[in-house]
């Protein structure tokens, strides 16, 4: 009997694009990590980067995580575990640092955000906020589409985007059943749903709450520079970028996925409906915004009072992740259902680039890269610094 007919008449189906991604990734490790020494990057001015054997075991590591993330031949979180393990069993980085990064301040401020997130689903504040929005737009469509993406970006500065996503898509389901069209593919369908992807991704870099990559990027200054980054100074500068992205986003859909209904009827009434189903508003979800607000004013007053600056930001909202409980607004059984795989892929990715950046593989990478386009037109340069970037986030 053949191999195929063998493995045919066990039951057994073997998904080959998962089986050929994963032997990759650790095909990938094992050249590069035993390859020979790399030459030196070479900056514009002369002066030589070596890159050591253990910055070419983080590139390994890197690699093998990035294909496997991407091909997702594991559950991410599990990725991440492996980039914790392989720099402990190949020597690249003492075990302690390399998970030691696994807890890092910026993951469990990133836990802190999907608790958050967690509190205005299971206390209702996500559904009121919506059903007043809605209520207040009226039954245009193209309002819709503005109301909808202004209430993702509303909810995107005090809830991890994510979480957005997870709370908004019932509720989109709700507005679309009014449409008319049924489980019939529509512009505005399309418009509701993949506007809400990017609008989360827009109005996510506009404060911490939001982006967990802007928390974990301050992170990685904050070790390499030492410089603490104020709570409000990331909304300062990125506030105007995010509306904007906004804004920009729904002229986009309004022209490329007009509606093909201008107004929705009936749409306002049973909004108004919903809205009184909810009953008035509740002692825990007044308690929650205090909790909540009193965080992000504790955070911000981090600036103009010094005796304020010495506390971390973690620390802060962690003592809002702790009253939650203390409340009972939420309990032992909400734990589980935190994201934890999200939680590990940022634990992993801290430890990845702490790993990167330490070893001196970021710095030989960056350098190759830039002196590859050091003659190249602006723009050319400026778009493969961010290709370099996003590869690396």
């Amino acid at each position: 009997m053949s191999a195929e007919a063998a493995i045919s008449s066990s039951g057994i189906k073997i998904n080959w694009t998962r089986l050929i991604a994963l032997l990759t990734g650790v095909g990938l490790f094992i050249v590069i990590y035993y390859s020979p020494q790399w030459p030196d990057a070479i900056d514009p001015a002369g002066k030589p980067f070596p890159l050591s054997v253990q910055g070419k075991g983080a590139i390994a590591v890197f690699m093998l995580a990035g294909i496997w993330w991407v091909f997702e031949v594991v559950p991410i979180g599990v990725t991440s575990l492996m980039i914790g393990i392989t720099q402990a069993l190949f020597m690249i980085r003492p075990a302690k640092e390399a998970f030691n990064d696994f807890m890092d301040p910026a993951v469990l401020f990133i836990f802190s955000c999907l608790v958050i997130g967690l509190v205005f689903t299971k206390t209702g504040l996500t559904k009121r906020l919506a059903y007043k929005m809605l209520g207040a737009i009226g039954e245009k469509t193209t309002t819709i589409y503005l109301g909808i993406y202004l209430l993702i970006t509303l909810l995107t500065l005090i809830m991890a985007h994510t979480a957005v996503a997870a709370t908004m898509y019932p509720l989109l389901l709700a507005v679309y059943s009014l449409y008319g069209e049924g489980d019939k593919p529509t512009k505005f369908g399309k418009g509701l749903f993949i506007g809400m992807a990017y609008v989360c991704g827009a109005g996510s870099i506009i404060t911490l709450l939001g982006s967990a990559r802007a928390i974990v990027a301050l992170g990685f200054f904050k070790q390499m520079a030492g410089v603490d980054t104020p709570f409000y100074m990331l909304t300062y500068y990125m506030a105007p970028v995010g509306l904007l992205m906004v804004l920009l986003l729904w002229v986009f859909f309004v022209v490329f996925l007009k509606p093909e209904k201008s107004e929705i009827p009936g749409l306002r009434e049973r909004v108004r409906e919903l809205s009184v189903s909810l009953g008035a508003i509740t002692k825990k979800e007044i308690l929650s915004l205090i909790i909540i607000f009193a965080a992000i004013i504790f955070m911000s007053l981090q600036v103009t009072v010094p005796a304020l600056q010495k506390i971390d930001k973690t620390a802060i909202i962690l003592v809002a992740t702790v009253l939650f409980f203390v409340f009972n607004i939420l309990d032992i059984e909400d734990l589980e259902l935190i994201p934890w795989n999200i939680v590990l892929l940022f634990s992993g990715a801290m430890s990845i680039g702490y790993c990167l950046w330490q070893t001196g593989a970021a710095e030989w990478l960056a350098v190759n890269w830039l002196a590859m386009f050091q003659n190249a037109h602006w723009l050319v340069f400026v778009v493969s610094v961010a290709m370099l970037t996003g590869w690396f986030s």
